[in-house]
């Protein structure tokens, strides 16, 4: 089915691994947000293999919220947040496509504020302000992630993770390399070199009151280096094709002399 071909505005992929006390809070404020305004959507649970009560608490919001449409996806083993976010993609029926973190770190005015954009662009792209709530070291990483995927893609963003609001037929034709958190920036760099319009918009951001951040785990910052690697590489392809072309019309323009 094509995407919004059932009449779903905009479909939300809410990714969960052991967040109890964090994906209700998610849930509830996508609802609170979505409840101003008249898009239909729905909310798509990825839960990677949590052990932990996250699966109850999202039953228990189906059960809250009855006049929306929540899918709980669950998998047997830990599949990471890129595999994720592209499985809940093929699965999602919306025109539109968002992450919205299953440990509650967006702010309903942070939600309300990319959905406010809606079809103004592509892509959505959001950055945080000045007083953003992240520990500094934290801070540091994405902003030097942020520099490299700059330099390394030839692209002017200033963020490439979070909750980007995307045309889900943008998301389903392309599939990122990484299983972990720089999948965002894949896809977009790859969207980008497609001539994708985007827009960026400054949202604030909170810290997670339960639990502890994902972001510094080995796996996950060996898939950052892999996607690095990867979006170097394309960049690489397209400088030699351009060569390549290059060097064919030379070689026509000496024939076609030699020819005359």
């Amino acid at each position: 089915m094509t995407p919004g071909e059932n009449g779903v505005r905009l479909s939300f992929f809410v990714p969960c691994l052991n967040e109890e006390g964090n994906v209700g809070r998610t849930i509830d404020t996508i609802v609170q947000v979505m409840n101003e305004r008249a898009h239909s959507y729905e909310i798509i649970v990825v839960d990677d293999a949590s052990v932990d009560g996250s699966k109850a608490e999202v039953m228990d919001r189906r059960e809250r919220h009855p006049g929306v449409r929540i899918e709980i996806i669950q998998n047997r083993f830990v599949r990471g947040l890129g595999r994720n976010y592209f499985i809940a993609a093929q699965r999602a029926s919306g025109e539109y496509f968002m992450l919205v973190n299953g440990d509650a770190a967006e702010p309903a005015e942070s939600i309300r504020t990319l959905v406010s954009q809606l079809g103004c662009a592509d892509a959505v792209v959001p950055y945080f302000g000045l007083y953003e709530s992240r520990t500094w070291p934290r801070r540091f990483l994405s902003r030097s992630f942020t520099f490299l995927v700059n330099f390394l893609s030839g692209h002017r963003l200033k963020y490439y993770n979070g909750p980007v609001l995307h045309r889900t037929e943008n998301v389903r034709v392309w599939f990122s390399e990484t299983a972990g958190f720089a999948y965002q920036a894949e896809l977009l760099c790859r969207l980008l070199d497609e001539g994708i319009s985007v827009k960026e918009v400054r949202i604030a951001n909170s810290s997670r009151n339960r639990g502890f951040s994902k972001a510094f785990t080995i796996s996950n910052l060996l898939s950052v280096t892999n996607a690095l690697f990867h979006i170097m590489l394309r960049r690489l392809e397209k400088f030699s094709f351009r060569v390549l072309l290059r060097n064919q019309k030379e070689v026509r323009k000496e024939g076609a002399a030699w020819k005359s």
